[in-house]
Parts: structure tokens; sequence; C-alpha cells
């Protein structure tokens, strides 16, 4: 009963930003993330490249359409504590053509705040040079392109990298889902709020 309680507040007073394309976000990967940050006691804003709804993907299908909470041209770092990329195959693909939300991202590492990214998520921050001596994984799929970035990929479901301007926490793929949102959680957890 503690733990729960514990977890429940985990992120009192914590604003993540969930930053994602308008199309093609993996659904599940969106709401489980979403749901991680608000049940731990955070808040979740889906910070997007334009304003209006975000539609999302079941794997090759259409999915369901989110409302945008922000969008990338007026996200600030210093309105966040922490930020989540999900993936879906076409969702890194856009967002990191996005300069707006490439620049939001640079400011978030370099301000120090935490990032987790899952499955294609990672690929996002290539354009951004902010993979280069990080351990992560990864969709396998995109092992080469973290590579080329000069990231150590890894085979493993959730990775924790501490060696960088800031904490990195990498999933795999969706069905890891459970235990990135756990670290993520915990890892969001340790952030120094201002409140």
């Amino acid at each position: 009963m503690e733990h729960t309680v514990r977890t429940a507040r985990a992120l009192e007073h914590v604003r993540v930003a969930i930053v994602v394309a308008n199309e093609g976000v993996e659904e599940v990967e969106l709401l489980q993330l979403w749901r991680a940050v608000v049940n731990a006691g955070g808040r979740a804003e889906v910070v997007a490249t334009l304003p209006g709804f975000v539609e999302t993907m079941h794997h090759l299908d259409r999915g369901d359409r989110f409302p945008v909470d922000q969008v990338t041209d007026w996200a600030r770092e210093e309105d966040y504590d922490a930020a989540v990329l999900p993936g879906g195959v076409v969702n890194p693909d856009r967002l990191r053509t996005d300069a707006a939300a490439v620049d939001f991202l640079m400011a978030i590492f370099e301000a120090g705040k935490p990032v987790a990214a899952i499955c294609h998520g990672p690929l996002t921050l290539v354009d951004g040079d902010l993979l280069a001596g990080r351990t992560v994984t990864s969709s396998p799929s995109i092992r080469s392109d973290l590579r080329n970035a000069r990231a150590h990929w890894v085979d493993e479901s959730v990775v924790v990298c501490r060696r960088g301007i800031n904490t990195l926490v990498t999933g795999r793929r969706s069905r890891d889902l459970p235990a990135f949102c756990e670290c993520l959680t915990e890892e969001f957890g340790r952030v120094d709020t201002l409140v």
C-alpha cells in the first residue's frame, strides 16, 4: 500500500512534454506513456508540430485522434521538467524534420532534464546530435541509424543512460511499455522542480 501511494505521487509537480508529430504516432505508446505520467501524479501535455489533433496508428491502421496541448513552435524548455518521445514508424521521421521540435529537445537536453524515448522514438534525437556516446535501445529496425549517430545500441527492453548531460531512458518496443513506464516514472521522479 505504501508503494502505491508513493508511486501515485512520484511525479507530483512534474510537467512532462510528450513530443509527437501530428500523424503516425503509435496509439498504445502515446496513451500508456500519458497514463504513466498522470497516474504517477504528473502533468502530461501532448506537444505536436501543428495545432489541432494528433492522428494515431495501430501499427499500419489508423487509430484515434487526440487533442494537442501545445505546438513545438511555442514550446519552451523552461515550461517542462522532462520529455517523452513515443514511437510509430512515421512519427519520428516527421518529427525530426520539424526544426522547432529538434530545437526544443536540444534545449531540454542542454538543461540537464531527463528524456525518455521508445521504439522508433530515439530516431528524432539523431538530428539534434543528442545520442553520441550514449547507450540506447530501440526498435531493432533503427539500430544502424542510432549507431551511425555514434550511440552504443544494445538489445535490451529498457536502458537508462546517465553518461551525458542528462538522463536518457530508452525502450525497445511496445511490448516493453510496462517496464519502460515504470523506469521513466522512477527517473522523472528524481527531477528537482521549482515548486
